[in-house]
């Protein structure tokens, strides 16, 4: 049985993690209008920033104690991004734990240079509580909650091993 290499891990990671924020962006948000909260603003940064990391291993290689920082990262990035999800997902289900009107972190994310720079992506406006499309039963946090999950499996199975 073949075995991926850690470079087609890395890239399938990479990939799957901005294939994630384009279906958020280009079908969610463009085609059926949903605007992304605070929390999912917040997830798609994590998914970003953990696509990026993935992708940098794909030329890099890293070795020995970039590796170790490098899988840390990858790791860091989708637990964060899990974390964010799974109190959305909580929030979904109990809508009384949300604070109601603007929330301090719409201000603070509605405030960075990001959301002035690429509004469509980065800007909040809508509410972390509501479930207005679903997959397969799941909620958007549902789902983005499984995805940070498989990615950070799949970044850990894909971190280089040293050589033997």
């Amino acid at each position: 049985m073949a075995v991926m290499s850690s470079r087609a891990l890395h890239l399938a990671a990479g990939l799957g993690g901005l294939a994630f924020v384009a279906f958020a962006v280009f079908y969610l948000q463009e085609k059926l209008g949903l605007l992304p909260c605070p929390l999912c603003v917040m997830q798609r940064i994590f998914f970003i920033l953990f696509s990026l990391t993935a992708l940098a291993a794909v030329p890099l290689r890293p070795g020995g104690g970039l590796r170790r920082l490098h899988a840390g990262l990858l790791a860091t990035w989708a637990a964060l991004g899990a974390v964010v999800a799974a109190w959305q997902v909580y929030l979904t289900y109990h809508p009384q734990a949300a604070e109601c009107g603007i929330s301090a972190e719409e201000r603070f994310l509605n405030a960075l240079p990001l959301a002035r720079w690429w509004p469509a992506m980065f800007e909040a406006n809508g509410d972390c509580t509501k479930v207005d499309w679903a997959f397969l039963g799941l909620s958007v946090p549902e789902l983005s909650l499984a995805a940070f999950v498989l990615l950070g499996v799949l970044a850990l199975v894909a971190a280089p091993r040293p050589p033997r």
